[in-house]
C-alpha cells in the first residue's frame, strides 16, 4: 500500500517540477498567435479554453487504455507501478508534450508531417501510413471493447451495439469540434477521472488496499513472463502511447496560447497515469494477488466485477458506464485524427463536408471489417504499434530540441529506451517472429545503441554545417 502511495505522491510531483523543466526547455512564447486564433475556420481550428482543452484531450487519449492495459500490466505486480511513474514522467507526458507544442508550432500539423519535418521525407512518408494503420487500429479496438461491455450488463447484443458506436463515430468524425465534442468531452473527462476517484476510495474504505503488494525484485506474473519488454508494451496508455501523438494535433488546432501547453499535454498524461495506477492497485488487491487475477476473466469482466462490487448497483452501472463511453470517445478522436492525417497528405481542404465524407468512409469500412476480428489479436498489434510510433515520436522530438540547441537528453534517452522495448518485442513475441528472449534482448540493445550513435552523428554533423554556414555568411 505504501508503494502505491509513493507512486501517486511522484506523478504529481513529476507534473510540478518535471513538467516545469520540459516546458522551459522547449522554451515557449506566450505572444506567438495559436493557429486556434490565426486560421480559426469553425471545423477543426476552434479556440477553446485551457480547461475544456485539457478535459478533451483526457478523454480522448484515455479510451480503456489506462484501465484495460493498466489491468492486464499489474499482472507483473508492484513493477506495474515503477513502469507507471517513470514512463508518464520522463517518456510519455515528455512525448505528449512535444507532440502537441510542434504541432501547435506548425500550424496544427499531423504527427506524420511533424515527425517528416524534423527527421526526413522518407520517416514522414512512413509515419502517414503508420499513423492511419494505427489510428484504423485504435478506432477497431475503441468500438469492440465498449460493444463488448455495454452488451453484457445489458440486453442488447454486441452487433447492435457495434452499430450504435460506428453511427455516433461516424458523426462525430466529420462535425465541427466546436458542436459535439467540444460540448460532451470535458463532461466524459470529468466522468472518468470522478470514476477513478470513486474506485481509489472505495478501495480503502473496503479495506481491498490492504492487500495491494509492496514493491519487491520480484516478477509476480504467473506464468513468468518476463517484465522487459513485456510490461512496457502492455501497459501503454498508462504510461507512454504513440496514440497520443495522433490525438494531440486535434487540440494543438484548439489552444489559444503556448501557455496552456504544459497543463494540456503534460498535465493530461500524468491524470492517465494516476487512473492507471489506480486500476493496476485494485487488480492486484481484489483478487487476492496476480495469480487470482489471472483467473478473473477479460479486463471487461474485472472492471464489471469490480465496479458492482465496491461500488454497488447503482454506483457500479455509472462506472461500467463510464467506462464504455471513454473508449468511444477515443475511438471517434481516433477516426478524426485519421481524416485529418490523410487530408494533410493530399491537401484535401476540410471546411466541405463533401470532402470530409470522401476520406471517412473507406476509413470507417476498414475499421468495422477489424472488429469482427478476435480482440485479443488486434490489441497485440495494436500495443507493438502504438509503442513503435511513440518512439519515432520521440527521435523527432529530440532532433527538434537538438536542433535548436535545447538540452535534448529530455527525449533521447527515453526514445533509446523505447527503440530496445519495440524492437526486442517484436522479435520475442508470439504475434513477431518468436524469436529467443536473450537473442532478442541484445538484438534490441543493438538496435537501440545504433539508432542513438546515429542520432549523436547526425546532431554533431548539423551542428558542423550549421558553423561552417555561418562562417560563409
Amino acid at each position: 500500500m505504501i508503494s502505491f502511495f509513493i507512486a501517486i505522491i511522484a506523478l504529481i510531483l513529476g507534473y510540478i517540477f518535471y513538467g516545469k523543466l520540459t516546458e522551459k526547455i522547449f522554451k515557449i512564447n506566450p505572444s506567438n498567435i495559436t493557429p486556434a486564433n490565426r486560421l480559426k475556420d469553425g471545423v477543426d481550428y476552434v479556440p477553446l479554453s485551457k480547461n475544456k482543452a485539457l478535459l478533451i484531450q483526457f478523454i480522448s487519449i484515455a479510451g480503456t487504455g489506462p484501465i484495460f492495459g493498466a489491468i492486464q500490466g499489474a499482472m507483473w505486480g508492484p513493477a506495474a507501478f515503477i513502469w507507471i511513474v517513470f514512463g508518464c514522467i520522463f517518456a510519455g507526458a515528455v512525448h505528449d508534450y512535444l507532440s502537441g507544442m510542434l504541432s501547435l508550432r506548425n500550424d496544427g500539423a499531423t504527427i506524420a508531417e511533424v515527425v517528416g519535418k524534423y527527421l526526413g521525407n522518407t520517416a514522414k512518408n512512413v509515419m502517414r501510413i503508420f499513423s492511419v494503420i494505427l489510428l484504423i487500429l485504435v478506432g477497431a479496438v475503441f468500438t469492440t471493447s465498449p460493444a463488448d461491455l455495454l452488451s453484457s450488463v445489458t440486453s442488447i447484443n454486441k452487433e447492435m451495439w457495434l452499430l450504435i458506436i460506428v453511427i455516433y463515430f461516424i458523426i462525430a468524425t466529420i462535425i465541427p469540434i466546436d458542436k459535439l465534442i467540444a460540448k460532451l468531452y470535458p463532461i466524459f473527462g470529468a466522468g472518468m477521472i470522478l470514476m477513478a476517484i470513486s474506485i481509489g476510495v472505495s478501495m480503502f474504505t473496503s479495506k481491498t488496499a490492504l492487500n495491494i503488494p509492496e514493491f519487491q525484485f520480484t516478477n509476480f506474473h504467473p506464468k513468468g513472463q518476463n517484465i522487459l519488454p513485456y510490461l512496457c508494451i502492455t501497459i501503454a496508455c498508462g504510461a507512454i502511447s504513440g496514440f497520443h501523438a495522433t490525438q494531440s494535433p486535434l487540440i494543438a488546432r484548439c489552444l489559444k496560447n503556448e501557455e496552456h501547453g504544459r497543463a494540456v499535454f503534460y498535465g493530461a498524461m500524468i491524470a492517465e497515469g494516476v487512473v492507471a495506477l489506480i486500476w493496476a492497485a485494485i487488480a492486484m488487491s481484489f483478487f487476492n494477488g496476480t495469480e487470482g487475477l489471472s483467473k478473473a476473466g477479460a479486463p471487461s469482466i474485472v472492471v464489471n466485477t469490480i465496479s458492482n462490487s465496491l461500488l454497488g448497483p447503482i454506483g457500479g452501472a455509472l462506472a461500467i458506464i463510464c467506462v464504455a463511453i471513454c473508449p468511444i470517445s477515443s475511438g471517434d478522436t481516433a477516426y478524426r485524427s485519421a481524416r485529418l492525417a490523410i487530408s494533410d497528405a493530399f491537401k484535401i481542404d476540410q471546411s466541405k463536408l463533401k470532402n470530409r465524407f470522401l476520406i471517412a468512409i473507406p476509413l470507417f469500412a476498414v475499421g468495422i471489417s477489424l472488429c469482427f476480428i478476435d480482440f485479443t489479436i488486434i490489441w497485440r498489434y495494436f500495443a507493438w504499434a502504438n509503442q513503435t510510433l511513440a518512439t519515432f515520436v520521440l527521435w523527432a522530438g529530440a532532433s527538434y530540441l537538438a536542433k535548436n540547441k535545447s538540452f535534448h537528453w529530455i527525449a533521447t534517452i527515453p526514445a533509446t529506451f523505447m527503440t530496445f522495448i519495440v524492437t526486442s518485442y517484436i522479435l520475442v513475441a508470439d504475434e513477431g517472429f518468436n524469436i529467443n528472449y536473450t537473442i532478442s534482448t541484445i538484438t534490441g540493445l543493438f538496435v537501440a545503441i545504433s539508432f542513438f550513435i546515429l542520432f549523436i552523428k547526425s546532431n554533431i554533423n548539423f551542428k558542423k554545417s550549421a558553423i561552417s554556414n555561418k562562417k560563409i555568411r
